[in-house]
């Protein structure tokens, strides 16, 4: 009998500003980009040079510890640019193309033939590895390693989050095949999370151990999932897969195919033209953006407003983002703001009055209403974090990187996702997920 958890702790933020369920090819501009920043636990290195030309499929960048894992062209074309930041750090590789819907093809046998070697040398070859990642740590595995398990949920749950029923609704014998394949690469089992309410077609998953989840946000993140399913101990490790790379892996097992594309929600409630749209890995966003108002002062995200990250209105989508959202920047001033009633902002403290209104849904700017200040115990954290571990306690283990306290406390099971709303509700203002990637930097860096 497939299990049923209720996820009690945690928060939906009433966001405006979903996508609409219409589905539309978005216009290419021939400009894609890959963003290193996204691949954590690769350290990567150029290979494809400022105006070198690239074919399709052609090695861009390859990890140093493990020439094995590589980054491919999604398209062929000319590298025009290779943006840098600190110290010199490769930001974006800009790569150029005349013909944006090029399929990059490679030789296929019958699935049930592969063997996991074979598995694994063809998801290096293809590009396809880094959409593979580990628990703990929540990053890019090592294709050395054999999982316990492998985890996937099958819907987001976070702040205007896209249907992944609707999204993938042409791509089912496509998710199921990669699921076949995902099974051969480890000796455990495959765990699917499916939403209690509405699982949707995921449900008819073969060979696969099924859990249902209801609840508030975080229900839909894996590492809650894996949290409430099967914990992690210490020094075990599970691999995760987002249902649309699962997708693309059955893709390219049975067809032969990569094409890097994927159905992303343009979402938030200053997005020029709300719905869904397909668009391949680091497409350059100015097609869907550029109606919006300039003069807005808007924050344009890959990904969700908890936990995407910031680009340009001509900025490219992120490497394992299916969302991409648009709110104000909320940088006005706000004379006694502080004393007004709030009728029309949201508290997830009750410290407004909308309180009053349940089930109405606001405009959210990125506005902090505030800086940074001490770090307090509120008790807060806890009301939307749904683990047993002690997130505060956490945090200050890892501020004075006390190792032995670090892994008492449970930095094995979380990765920023798990405690984005922690960052939300933070009095104090305090950037949880940026504390969290140091405390597990800093754990990689001593333990592998």
């Amino acid at each position: 009998m497939s299990k049923v958890v209720k996820i009690k702790k945690g928060l939906d933020i009433p966001l405006k500003g979903e996508a609409p369920k219409e589905l539309r090819d978005m216009p290419e501009t021939g400009r894609f980009a890959i963003k290193p920043p996204d691949f954590k636990g690769l350290d990567l290195k150029l290979k494809a040079k400022q105006d070198t030309e690239v074919k399709a499929g052609d090695v861009v960048m390859f990890d140093k510890k493990n020439n094995d894992i590589v980054l491919v062209a999604p398209v062929g074309g000319k590298v025009v640019d290779v943006n840098r930041g600190e110290r010199r750090r490769i930001l974006e590789v800009v790569i150029e193309t005349s013909d944006p819907r090029e399929v990059i093809k490679h030789q296929t046998k019958k699935l049930d033939e592969y063997t996991r070697e074979e598995i694994v040398q063809l998801l290096l070859k293809s590009g396809l590895w880094p959409y593979i990642e580990m628990r703990p740590y929540g990053i890019v595995a090592n294709p050395e390693d054999k999982p316990r398990d492998v985890f996937i949920s099958s819907f987001e749950s976070g702040p205007l989050a896209p249907d992944m029923d609707f999204a993938m609704a042409d791509e089912k014998d496509d998710f199921f095949n990669g699921i076949k394949i995902l099974s051969k690469l480890t000796d455990g089992e495959v765990f699917l999370g499916l939403k209690a309410e509405n699982p949707g077609f995921f449900e008819e998953t073969q060979g696969v151990q099924k859990t249902y989840f209801s609840g508030p946000h975080p229900a839909g993140n894996v590492g809650i999932q894996i949290h409430h399913t099967k914990p992690l101990a210490k020094g075990e490790k599970v691999w995760t897969v987002h249902p649309q790379n699962v997708a693309m892996i059955g893709k390219l097992f049975e067809k032969g195919e990569v094409n890097f594309e994927r159905v992303v929600a343009l979402t938030g409630s200053h997005a020029p033209k709300r719905g869904y749209c397909k668009a391949r890995v680091g497409n350059e966003m100015l097609p869907c953006l550029k109606q919006s108002d300039t003069n807005g002062k808007l924050r344009y995200i890959s990904g969700n407003p908890l936990t995407g990250r910031q680009i340009l209105r001509t900025g490219f989508l992120g490497f394992y983002d299916s969302q991409v959202t648009v709110i104000p920047e909320g940088d006005d001033y706000e004379f006694f703001g502080w004393a007004a009633p709030r009728f029309n902002q949201f508290s997830a403290s009750k410290a407004y009055f909308s309180w009053l209104m349940p089930g109405k849904k606001y405009e959210i700017s990125a506005n902090l209403h505030g800086d940074q200040r001490a770090f307090v115990v509120t008790g807060e954290y806890e009301k939307v974090f749904p683990m047993d571990v002690m997130p505060v306690q956490l945090l200050k283990a890892i501020m004075i990187e006390d190792i032995d306290e670090m892994e008492q406390l449970g930095i094995f099971e979380v990765v920023e996702e798990d405690m984005a709303l922690c960052e939300y509700v933070c009095t104090s203002k305090i950037e949880v997920q940026n504390i969290l990637r140091k405390g597990i930097d800093l754990m990689i860096k001593e333990t592998m």
